[in-house]
């Protein structure tokens, strides 16, 4: 077709799968109902890349799918039963090979003071099942085919609080700081293999599974702002992608522990847990495909 005669539109997708090295690569998603693992679906997509899309259920993945087109595939899955991660794995290298690009995105957020969880310990399993042991058993069972073909990279959707380490999210920022550094001492495993990991501490991102916490109401960025820096990460493979909260707060912690205890302290006190904290329901208590 003479390229006079097309769209806009359609020059630009040209020229982001002629120059992304996503382009005909394959790339898995978990997540990818809706959220930031939806937006990035549609990202990777528009970059020429194949895309795998991991989700507990069928119906959602089944429509970012349609959207998608040819080029999507869909998986049901549940990220916190471990014979169906081994299942999951087993299929998609029997139908696609290798995956090259993973996105571990899917989990669950519990924002609950400790007031509110002495008896709630499940809030701790459920957190560890599906933020940090299920990515990692998949991650394990993808690995093996990447560093065969001496290629491949992990990102890793987890969360600036685990340089901040903020109050009313201990069972959360705990899974997800075990799943930071599981991923940066993996790397230095695979690195001559080419295989490589990121890990995105992102701050507040607008998602269905932030909507129950009364304090997030319009704030934070959109899946789709959070989505395009998870393609970057994805293209120029860097170790972490944070932000400058989340570098000061760390290096605050480490300097000055007793005055970074005293002002998260005082700030736990000035914002209240959620209603949904409180009545034990909203996203504490809904397993989530997204963040």
């Amino acid at each position: 077709m003479n390229l006079l005669l097309q769209t806009p539109l359609a020059l630009g997708r040209r020229v982001l799968r002629r120059e992304s090295p996503l382009a005909g690569r394959t790339v898995l998603v978990t997540g990818a109902s809706s959220g930031i693992g939806e937006a990035t679906a549609y990202a990777v997509a528009e970059r020429g890349a194949r895309v795998l899309l991991v989700a507990r259920r069928a119906e959602e993945p089944d429509r970012v799918r349609a959207r998608i087109g040819e080029a999507a595939w869909t998986y049901p899955c549940d990220l916190t039963d471990g014979d169906a991660v081994d299942a999951l794995v087993k299929e998609v290298l029997a139908e696609h090979g290798a995956v090259d690009y993973l996105v571990n995105n899917a989990g669950r957020s519990i924002r609950r003071s400790l007031a509110l969880s002495y008896d709630r310990f499940h809030d701790v399993e459920r957190s560890m099942a599906i933020n940090f042991l299920g990515p990692v058993r998949l991650t394990l069972g993808l690995l093996p085919a990447m560093r065969e073909q001496r290629f491949g990279h992990v990102v890793n959707i987890v969360t600036w609080g685990v340089q901040v380490k903020a109050p009313k999210f201990s069972a959360y920022i705990a899974s997800k700081s075990a799943l930071d550094a599981w991923s940066r001492i993996a790397g230095r495993e695979t690195f001559f293999e080419n295989v490589t990991f990121t890990n995105m501490r992102f701050s507040l991102v607008q998602t269905p599974m932030t909507a129950p916490t009364e304090a997030y109401a319009g704030r934070g960025a959109t899946a789709e702002q959070a989505a395009a820096k998870v393609v970057r990460a994805l293209e120029d493979r860097p170790i972490t992608v944070g932000t400058l909260a989340g570098s000061f707060g760390e290096v605050i912690n480490v300097v000055a522990p007793r005055a970074s205890d005293a002002l998260l302290a005082t700030l736990d006190r000035v914002f209240a847990d959620s209603a949904a904290a409180r009545d034990g329901r909203g996203s504490t208590d809904r397993a989530a495909d997204r963040h």
